[in-house]
């Protein structure tokens, strides 16, 4: 009777136990046939299980189009289950919009799926994914768990494709990371970012070129999109999350070349004051000290080298 009833106890807690990695997922409609499950402007955490990241979905006549498989083999679970649960629609294809974790560590489940992404991205994924996935472990725990790297199989090319019904344009730039695939639904007018833009959030910048992520922004303004959704924060419906994004990393381009250019070490460099503009956007200060120790060093070097070697 008393092995009956700790049998029956070891069962109720790991049931418990698997409840309590159940990511919020909430669909939010941002145009027809298009949503977005929204993750929180945090850094990764136990609590948030990685889920800081914006995914979204297209259900097209065919079937659905996911972008983007979040930063866990549960999360992917997850994120698959709810889609075709809520859609009565099976996932046709998957974009991943470039390597960082958050982006693609959920495409165990998606491993009957088309996975499409830009060679840098697949590239990168190659290379990092397993110190990605152990650093993640690190971070959340048990989020993680069972989750190892699927790559993408598919090669995504800049060009504009129909699938049921809805005209899809595949757009390939950089900056961000050396591979940033934005995703633009002509049908919709719905813009997919991808961490080239982030809304009252600090951008993060382990893998950036910022010129060419300058450029990137360029090209994304000049599109006649209604909604943008972007890698992280609030979906809008205007080019203020674009114009911000633009405007921190100009903002960080120069207080970084400035500290250079007068001899500050790294640590004052990081105590730079935040501008009033950006005091509200999200870990503002800690994505500062990160792209200090990113960035810093080759502006630094780049400063001490004579006139004519500068050149």
């Amino acid at each position: 009777m008393r092995k009956a009833i700790l049998c029956l106890l070891l069962m109720v807690c790991s049931a418990a136990h698997a409840d309590s990695f159940q990511y919020p997922l909430e669909p939010q409609a941002v145009a027809p046939d298009t949503y977005v499950l929204e993750g929180k402007t945090e850094d990764f955490s136990r609590t948030n299980g990685g889920f800081i990241v914006n995914t979204g979905y297209i259900v097209t006549d065919n079937g659905v189009v996911v972008i983007d498989s979040g930063p866990s083999k549960r999360f992917g679970e997850q994120q698959r289950a709810l889609i075709e649960e809520t859609t009565g629609k099976k996932v046709i294809r998957l974009y991943l919009t470039h390597h960082h974790p958050d982006h693609f560590l959920g495409n165990q489940a998606y491993e009957n799926v088309p996975r499409y992404a830009l060679p840098a991205s697949k590239q990168g994924m190659q290379a990092e994914g397993e110190n990605f996935t152990s650093n993640l472990y690190r971070m959340t725990g048990d989020w993680m768990r069972g989750t190892s790297v699927v790559l993408p199989d598919k090669e995504a090319k800049a060009g504009t494709e129909t699938i049921g019904g809805h005209e899809l344009e595949t757009i390939a730039l950089s900056g961000h990371t050396p591979g940033d695939l934005a995703l633009f639904d002509h049908t919709t007018g719905v813009l997919f970012s991808g961490d080239l833009v982030f809304n009252n959030r600090a951008a993060t910048t382990p893998h950036a070129d910022i010129d060419a992520w300058l450029k990137s922004l360029e090209k994304l303004q000049s599109l006649p999109f209604k909604v943008i959704v972007p890698g992280h924060g609030k979906v809008a419906q205007d080019k203020v999350p674009i114009e911000q994004t633009r405007d921190y990393l100009q903002w960080l381009m120069t207080t970084l070349k400035e500290g250079a250019a007068n001899g500050l070490d790294m640590n004052e460099v990081m105590q730079t004051p935040m501008p009033e503009r950006f005091k509200s956007v999200a870990l503002a200060h800690s994505e500062l000290q990160r792209s200090v120790s990113h960035l810093f060093p080759t502006l630094e070097t780049d400063s001490l080298k004579p006139a004519k070697q500068a050149e």
